[in-house]
């Protein structure tokens, strides 16, 4: 099993040397107590819904670790000398019962969390982390794996068998199995911390969302809203207990999408403002002590292992492997991503004068008045495609279309699988020939029990070692509208479907030996890439015909309206790209700083960091400010945010090799499946594109859709 999980989920008790634990009692008694004791008897293993209680997990993750750590000291303290069998085969096999229990826990404490679960999440994280430490700083374990690395040339392996053993030894290393006594107690101090504080910000950020709603007292204050918006306003604030106002969530990132549409200025200045002070306003959710405490961790960490900082021991595990190489990429592209941005502002700011105004324009006018110069300029209005865009034939003529006419798969939906929520739906897809494949878990909407953002997750991870099939899941944060009416999309979230569909391809044709490899198990500057490939089918023309057509009327989308999307997709590219690059250069600047070098005051470090840099637009919020930056400060992306774009260099010559060999074809996705989506991570990454691609990756095709050369 592999166990290096990011640090936001890691922890348990350390047990060292101490007396082992009494395994848990697998009988049928305690399986039927506790669904988790047993493998799901379900096609796939899909997990127990049915029988999953809250009250399930903590028992469940407890034992894991008491169970997992029995297996590790017998591996540890075996007489015979260490074979590749005994010793990496055997810590894949390990841990059965603690990854399928937190494979779903995690997953539901994003999805559909409760106060339970926020609690059994707060009390296990430092124990993972503890658990974790037990394992990579155990020295008999560590002197086993060493031996095995030192002879790994004389072992007979195939090709995935050795990158197994070196990435375990590297994990190893990593971990800190080489320091001694003392740094080692230091580093198991760190870890729990660290733990600690980073599911404190995620679950301060969730409270804050929610607390943060603003509401309003008439329709007439949304004016720019769809009669549908304005309904779904209305019943977010009844169900809030707020009969008779509207009320206007919060996403997670700076910019909230309703800006682009709301008429009224100050609702919009209001609505910004309270997106940019989450985690920074000195209430109960305040997170600026946890940033300054959790910078200084990781600074001293990286320190511990002999690197400057946490950016640089971070990225030696990445495609892009140097600091250097992600500064100079940023650096790279941030001029003529301001210049853009500089330019369609002085648009916008011509606009707003020729309308009579003379205000300058602000961060919380950017939206409004990028969609009128956008309409202005292509006749074109984003809301004219919302009645093409409805989720079931985006979902079923779309993203199940695209895999059937690319990869050759077949879907039916499992209405009689247990779900943990009843707006989660279960596909089972099959290959061309009929073979099983794996089974999709699809969780569109958003609510108050799930976080932000889109994602993709394991249920159950591929591997032929166990001979597992892969239940993969996908997450959306789509506003639920009231019973009876259509689910009416942006070009965004159909944009999201697709690239969320691109991780779950990803999970779904692994094809790999070992758990350690599967699926999306690769270096996060090269997890995004499929998924953003994947995008590129949202507009293809045969998919966007079959998927886009009226709610109503049946009728396509208009194909005049089509070409104006098309001939607008470069639009406001300066903004979407200082935007993004401004919360990539803020991740390196938190990163890249050595443990006596954190400073006191956030907001100003952000203001000089980005300044610095030459990417401080006032017009242009950095996509996420610290005080709500899950993806590096509760997630697994700390010195890694940079990673979208990175990975978007391999998608955009991927796009290119598929325009040039014939597009949507099966002959062309069973080569993608074949040299790259099977593969997981048990082939360097870079030499997987290379086997895919024919040759290294180029910067030109990315420059070139991005408008930036």
């Amino acid at each position: 099993m592999k166990i290096a999980w990011m640090p936001a989920l890691a922890g348990s008790v350390l047990l060292g040397a101490c007396a082992l634990p009494k395994p848990i009692d697998a009988s049928p008694e305690t399986a039927v107590s506790n669904p988790f004791f047993v493998k799901s008897s379900l096609d796939y293993q899909m997990p127990r819904f049915d029988l999953i209680r809250d009250e399930h997990y903590a028992p469940a993750l407890e034992a894991g670790m008491r169970e997992h750590l029995i297996e590790i000291n017998a591996i540890a303290n075996q007489k015979s000398m260490p074979t590749f069998e005994n010793t990496i085969v055997a810590m894949e096999r390990s841990g059965e019962l603690l990854g399928r229990v937190t494979r779903v826990f995690f997953n539901i404490a994003g999805a559909h969390t409760n106060e339970t679960i926020q609690k059994v999440q707060a009390d296990v994280a430092p124990k993972l982390a503890a658990h974790t430490d037990a394992i990579y700083l155990n020295p008999a374990l560590y002197q086993k794996v060493r031996m095995l690395h030192e002879q790994r040339t004389e072992l007979g392996l195939d090709e995935e068998q050795l990158r197994l053993l070196e990435q375990y030894h590297r994990d190893f290393v990593q971990a800190g199995a080489q320091l001694d006594e003392d740094q080692k107690a230091r580093l198991r101090q760190i870890n729990e911390r660290e733990s600690t504080l980073t599911t404190q910000f995620g679950q301060n950020l969730l409270k804050e969302r929610n607390a943060s709603t603003l509401y309003v007292d008439t329709a007439e204050q949304l004016a720019g809203f769809s009669d549908a918006e304005i309904a779904a306003a209305a019943a977010a604030a009844k169900a809030d207990g707020k009969d008779g106002q509207y009320a206007i969530k919060l996403l997670n990132y700076s910019s909230q999408p309703q800006l682009a549409s709301l008429k009224n200025r100050e609702l919009r200045k209001k609505l910004l403002k309270a997106s940019l002070a989450r985690g920074t306003r000195g209430s109960e959710f305040d997170n600026r002590a946890f940033i300054k405490e959790l910078v200084a961790l990781r600074a001293e960490r990286a320190e511990m292992m002999g690197y400057p900082h946490h950016a640089a021991f971070v990225l030696e595990r990445t495609t892009a492997k140097t600091t250097k190489a992600v500064n100079d990429m940023l650096a790279k592209l941030a001029p003529a991503a301001v210049r853009n941005a500089k330019a369609e502002a002085a648009d916008m700011q011509k606009l707003i004068q020729a309308q009579g105004d003379d205000f300058k324009l602000q961060a919380w006018d950017w939206p409004y008045y990028a969609e009128q110069v956008r309409a202005q300029r292509y006749d074109f209005d984003a809301s004219q495609m919302r009645p093409y865009l409805e989720l079931e034939s985006v979902l079923q003529n779309g993203v199940f279309h695209m895999a059937e006419a690319l990869y050759g798969l077949s879907v039916k939906e499992r209405k009689d699988l247990p779900v943990y929520q009843e707006d989660v739906r279960v596909f089972e897809f099959f290959n061309a020939d009929g073979s099983e494949l794996g089974l999709f878990v699809f969780d569109p909407f958003a609510r108050e029990s799930k976080r932000g953002g889109a994602w993709m997750n394991n249920y159950v991870p591929q591997n032929h070692l166990f001979g597992d099939q892969p239940v993969v899941g996908n997450h959306l944060n789509i506003t639920k509208p009231p019973a009876g009416e259509p689910v009416l999309l942006s070009f965004d979230e159909v944009n999201t479907l697709f690239h969320e569909f691109g991780h779950a391809a990803h999970g779904l044709f692994s094809d790999v030996t070992y758990p350690y490899f599967s699926g999306t198990s690769v270096p996060r500057d090269f997890v995004e890439y499929p998924s953003q490939v994947h995008e590129m089918w949202a507009t293809w023309p045969s998919v966007l015909k079959n998927y886009a057509r009226h709610h109503e009327t049946g009728e396509p989308m208009p194909q005049a309206l089509v070409d104006k999307f098309l001939a607008a997709e470069q639009f406001n590219q300066g903004y979407a790209t200082t935007e993004y690059l401004a919360a990539s250069i803020l991740d390196q600047a938190w990163h890249q700083l050595g443990s006596k070098q954190i400073p006191d005051d956030v907001a100003a470090f952000e203001q000089r960091a980005l300044k610095k840099a030459g990417i401080l637009v006032s017009e242009v919020p950095t996509r996420y400010s610290s005080g709500y930056f899950a993806h590096i400060f509760a997630g697994g992306y700390s010195a890694g945010y940079y990673s979208y774009i990175w990975s978007e260099v391999l998608d955009a010559d991927t796009v290119q090799w598929f325009e040039q060999h014939g597009g949507l074809s099966r002959l062309n996705g069973d080569w993608f499946r074949e040299y790259l989506l099977s593969r997981g991570g048990s082939i360097d990454a870079i030499e997987l594109f290379k086997l895919f691609r024919g040759r290294a990756p180029k910067i030109e095709p990315l420059l070139d859709r991005r408008g930036l050369n």
